[in-house]
């Protein structure tokens, strides 16, 4: 069963279009619509992702389509037919260009094609069923076969990602742990200096002092 689907650029993860949900069928589902954006994210980053793949996530596998700078994402149920779930995805696409292709590279603001979801929602009850006609036809098809597209993990990839950003961030903190210590380190020795010159400072003045009064009092 499709549970969750989101369009997004591929240029920089910019959500265009998400299948409204009710709420009811998945309390999860806010988790996995992060998860969704951190695989756009992962997209957009530029490391040359299959055009078409798969990604395993707890009881779903989320199932993408990426075509003209576009992400086309479905998150099904694992006992889905993976063969449906990208015809699915090429519906939603096909129609997706014919509307909106020539505005995707100038919008700036999130889901500005929010009303595709009236699509998305009708598309998506004829492919609820996996035992109508219509379907049982398309898995029959032989014109359209996913035995290539491969099959991953998405802690795989989003995991390198995670481990990237605590990097950065154990860099970023050893970075101002070395400016604290480095001043630190100045105020020790500017206390070092104090401690070892303020004597001889102090019995120069009072000589000093004692030759001025002297030269005054005799």
């Amino acid at each position: 069963m499709v549970k969750l689907t989101m369009i997004a650029r591929v240029t920089d993860g910019l959500p265009l279009a998400e299948g409204l949900d009710d709420g009811r069928e998945q309390k999860d589902l806010e988790f996995y619509k992060q998860q969704a954006k951190s695989l756009f994210k992962k997209l957009s980053q530029g490391q040359h992702e299959p055009s078409r793949m798969s990604y395993e996530t707890g009881p779903f596998v989320f199932h993408y389509i990426i075509e003209a700078r576009v992400c086309y994402l479905t998150m099904c149920d694992r006992s889905y037919p993976k063969k449906l779930a990208f015809q699915y995805l090429e519906e939603l696409k096909n129609e997706f260009e014919k509307l909106y292709q020539s505005q995707v590279e100038t919008v700036a603001r999130p889901y500005a094609f929010i009303k595709f979801d009236t699509f998305i929602q009708k598309t998506r009850k004829l492919y609820l069923d996996t035992r109508t006609q219509r379907n049982l036809a398309k898995l029959n098809d032989d014109l359209y076969e996913v035995q290539q597209i491969m099959t991953r993990n998405v802690q795989e990839v989003l995991g390198v990602g995670e481990k990237l950003d605590q990097v950065s961030q154990m860099s970023s903190r050893l970075s101002s742990e070395s400016r604290k210590y480095a001043d630190k380190a100045k105020d020790l020795s500017r206390q070092a200096f104090i401690k070892k010159w303020a004597p001889v400072a102090i019995v120069l003045g009072v000589v000093f002092v004692l030759l001025w009064m002297r030269r005054y009092i005799w």
